[in-house]
């Protein structure tokens, strides 16, 4: 993914494409341009680029997937690329709600703690951030 994100223009933060794994055939990701030290973990982006990079990935899934879009991030011990990316999908219905917070802004969603995935989906008016878990791209249609 970090050869990928070479491709874009320096000026441009984030970036959509469609996953080409063809085993996630519904699924795209939202990657950030720049390059961070070692695991790319999303903590090392600024509050800002956060905030950009999940803007846009909640406005393509909206676009896709209306209000069942879905937004997830693994932790580093299992993801499988090192450059900080969100899995955009379709949410799956009838998931166990875990441990989570609601916000009203995506600048209010909160880096993950430690290591920890995330997922994160609409409820009501309010993002729904669910966290504590390593694997959370799951909570999505492949």
């Amino acid at each position: 993914m970090c050869v990928e994100a070479e491709k874009h223009p320096a000026d441009k933060g984030v970036f959509v494409l469609k996953d080409i794994n063809p085993r996630k055939p519904n699924r795209w990701l939202a990657l950030t341009r720049r390059h961070t030290e070692g695991a790319h973990a999303l903590q090392d982006l600024t509050r800002a680029e956060r905030a950009a990079l999940l803007k846009a990935a909640v406005e393509k899934g909206r676009a896709l997937f209306g209000e069942e879009w879905g937004i997830a991030y693994n932790s580093w011990r299992v993801r499988t690329q090192c450059h900080a990316h969100l899995h955009i999908g379709k949410l799956l219905r009838g998931l166990a709600p875990g441990k989570y917070v609601d916000v009203t802004r995506i600048e209010d969603i909160p880096a993950p703690k430690g290591d920890s995935g995330f997922w994160i989906h609409a409820a009501g008016a309010k993002f729904r951030i669910h966290y504590g878990e390593d694997i959370t791209e799951t909570t999505l249609l492949r």
